[in-house]
């Protein structure tokens, strides 16, 4: 099991990224959540098989049409439990 805390800079606000993220999360089995944060960027955290984690955060990358991703930095973080994944 893999948890990753991720910070996504660049045009990721008022392109649909926290709803199109939580679909690929979704379709790759990954829970956790997504957020807009104050400064214009977007934060998530995803925990699932490292595959799935990593094909999520590969995705978040690139995001959904009209995005322009600068940076994605994630970091681990210890599993816990989580149910499903929530837009905040």
């Amino acid at each position: 099991m893999r948890r990753v805390h991720v910070i996504v800079r660049g045009l990721v606000q008022g392109v649909g990224y926290r709803w199109s993220t939580r679909l690929v999360a979704r379709q790759n089995g990954v829970t956790g959540w997504v957020r807009n944060l104050d400064d214009g960027s977007v934060e998530a955290e995803l925990q699932g098989a490292p595959a799935q984690v990593d094909a999520v955060l590969e995705w978040m990358a690139e995001g959904p049409p009209g995005a322009h991703v600068d940076s994605v930095d994630a970091s681990d973080l210890a599993p816990t439990e989580h149910g499903g994944f929530t837009v905040r």
